[in-house]
């Protein structure tokens, strides 16, 4: 069952890389973000049952996004769980809302990521803590995050385990205008 999720996970990838490439940035559009990450938080909870998922209150906001950005934190939500060495895996999701900006913060009680490999984990290929996937999850979160005009970072958790920060322009706001 576990190579079967496997393969599937990778399948997605996959397509969604395929995706990613033929995408414009003329395309963005506004985009709940709260629904997409209800949405992948739940479907993270089907394919991860050892994995307490908390999601804390979570802005009704719209972003500058495409139908990509389920593909940005169902990525984050599967790293989270899959390279995590602990029995029970806890993931907290959160948002924080700016001026022209929302900031959803995955976190997790992992092993974190060490300093040196901060900036290099988003790169393609990138793998750890025996992944089982092809190594292009943050990748392709990365820069579908960076077509929307946003960011996405990772710093350590306290007291142990990482947090992956993805910043998303509001749809709407100056920096952010639908107007393209």
């Amino acid at each position: 069952m576990e190579t079967t999720c496997d393969i599937l996970e990778v399948t997605k990838n996959a397509r969604d890389v395929a995706e990613e490439m033929m995408s414009i940035r003329t395309g963005l559009h506004p985009v709940n973000v709260r629904g997409v990450v209800e949405d992948e938080v739940e479907r993270a909870e089907d394919r991860f049952a050892i994995a307490d998922f908390e999601v804390r209150e979570l802005p009704d906001l719209e972003v500058e996004a495409d139908g990509m950005l389920s593909s940005v934190f169902r990525n984050l939500l599967n790293n989270a769980v899959q390279h995590n060495d602990r029995e029970e895996p806890i993931v907290e999701v959160s948002a924080e809302e700016r001026e022209d900006t929302v900031v959803v913060s995955v976190a997790d009680n992992g092993p974190g990521v060490p300093d040196d490999e901060k900036d290099q984990i988003f790169g393609k290929d990138e793998k750890g803590l025996e992944s089982p996937g092809i190594g292009v999850g943050l990748y392709l979160a990365h820069t579908t995050t960076e077509r929307y005009g946003g960011d996405v970072r990772v710093r350590d958790n306290e007291p142990e385990g990482a947090v992956f920060e993805v910043e998303l322009r509001r749809a709407g706001s100056e920096d952010g205008s639908t107007e393209r």
